[in-house]
């Protein structure tokens, strides 16, 4: 079998890469996959990341390739090191997303392919000359983000690397829609429609007063993206306010949310918490909901010395 070899992205390699990263997707949200385009336009900048994107000065996609076929990829972003940066981006390089095939009957030496492209990546972030090297899962898709718990092939390669985990984890966590809590009135509390910060807001009131709030996110991706999986929400924002905790109202604010999905279309739920929040993880779980995986966010290049 010739040896991977590791080159720049061209746009002919754009079906295998998607495939790839599709399969990525797959082993953390099941029924989503991306787009080629979508897959093209994440490449060429992240409009979602409003804040940091404009930040970015420069982008590299790198490939692995080995008997004609795209068997790991990286993308790599280097951050200006500009006043206009904020600091914790300023003069950083970062793996963006790293993805490859494990080991496998007929890849048996992915991870030979997987270390060529690391190395490519680090001598990369080296000639940067960055501050700091960090490194994620970024896909272009819903939910993937961090370092997920179901790739542990990523994990092993970014640790044989010198990459430490250095941030927190959060659970990532599904339900269908059908299983939340049914959508009830509650005697002397209203609620209230409304454009929120991180999707559709409900809020509930009781004379006059905010109790809490949700907000659920149906366009998780835009329509030229064309992501699978459109009957997928998130919960952007689910806040109680203290005077209302224990009343369960967190349970008759997902039975509201429900309602309002169910007119959406959509069927599935997810929702992100932290994996130090047990409260609120069982909050949710009592509400219907299952873990999906758990992310480890925060991978920072600490090879050890010898």
């Amino acid at each position: 079998m010739p040896a991977p070899l590791v080159r720049p992205f061209r746009r002919a390699d754009r079906d295998q890469l998607t495939e790839l990263i599709n399969q990525h997707v797959a082993a953390v949200v099941p029924g989503v996959s991306v787009s080629v385009n979508t897959v093209l336009s994440d490449l060429e900048r992240q409009p979602d990341e409003f804040i940091t994107d404009p930040w970015v000065g420069e982008r590299v996609t790198l490939v692995a390739e080995q008997r004609d076929y795209v068997v790991a990829a990286a993308h790599l972003l280097r951050y200006r090191a500009d006043d206009e940066v904020g600091a914790g981006y300023r003069d950083i390089g970062e793996i963006d997303w790293l993805v490859c095939h494990p080991p496998a009957s007929f890849w048996p030496d992915a991870d030979d392919a997987a270390d060529l492209l690391m190395s490519a990546c680090l001598a990369r972030l080296a000639r940067w000359n960055v501050r700091a090297r960090y490194a994620s899962g970024e896909l272009p898709a819903p939910a993937v983000y961090g370092l997920p718990r179901t790739w542990p092939h990523i994990r092993a390669l970014y640790e044989r690397s010198g990459f430490r985990h250095v941030g927190d984890t959060e659970v990532i966590l599904i339900a269908r829609v059908a299983d939340l809590p049914p959508h009830e009135p509650r005697p002397g509390v209203t609620v209230d429609r409304t454009l929120g910060e991180c999707g559709t807001r409900l809020t509930a009131y009781a004379d006059g007063r905010v109790l809490g709030f949700i907000e659920v996110d149906t366009a998780l991706s835009r329509p030229e993206r064309h992501v699978r999986g459109t009957g997928l929400a998130d919960i952007g924002n689910l806040h109680i306010d203290p005077s209302a905790y224990g009343e369960g109202l967190e349970h008759w604010l997902l039975g509201q949310a429900a309602d309002w999905l169910r007119l959406c279309g959509a069927d599935r739920l997810l929702a992100y918490e932290a994996a130090t929040d047990d409260t609120m993880l069982a909050h949710l779980t009592s509400a219907g909901f299952r873990e999906l995986t758990r992310t480890d966010r925060g991978w920072e290049h600490r090879p050890r010395k010898p």
